[in-house]
């Protein structure tokens, strides 16, 4: 995974190459029972309440911590070019969908080669103090757990 940090442009770069075929790894990342399997850090689980994957829908849900604390977030659609990009604007939510702002605008980019899909994300932060407090919460790492987890899944189900 290539995690790169630019804080001139307020933006997060994340790469990541899967040795599965563009559509399984596009079904992942835009199906809620695939990504309600991996979105989440270990121990955490992700809970998502409503899914709508079109332009203009949006994905309601909570990552859930050990103890039952659920921390709400809402992704909405922005731009969908099937198997190859999409694009929402993300923010921090309460219970009831109430946003916390400043958010982000993600850009996810989907390539096949060679029957291998490469993923390149970028985020970019409202606000330079959101990029930074991001970072400091531990989103590298983040990360890097929730690109296993999905690792892991595309192994599962492509074994069957």
């Amino acid at each position: 995974m290539d995690f790169i940090v630019d804080k001139q442009t307020k933006t997060v770069s994340i790469t990541k190459e899967f040795a599965y075929e563009l559509s399984l790894v596009w079904d992942a990342y835009t199906k809620q029972e695939l990504l309600d399997q991996w979105w989440a850090p270990k121990p955490l689980e992700s809970r998502t309440k409503v899914m709508d994957f079109s332009v203009g829908g949006r994905r309601f849900y909570a990552m859930v911590m050990p103890d039952g604390t659920e921390r709400w977030s809402v992704q909405k659609y922005t731009s969908i070019t099937p198997k190859s990009n999409f694009k929402f604007f993300n923010a921090f939510a309460d219970k009831d969908e109430n946003l916390e702002l400043p958010g982000s605008d993600w850009d996810l980019n989907f390539i096949e080669q060679d029957g291998k899909t490469k993923v390149s994300t970028s985020i970019y932060n409202e606000s330079l103090e959101r990029l930074e407090r991001m970072i400091e919460y531990g989103f590298k790492e983040g990360t890097e757990m929730q690109l296993n987890n999905l690792e892991e899944l595309l192994g599962k189900l492509t074994r069957g």
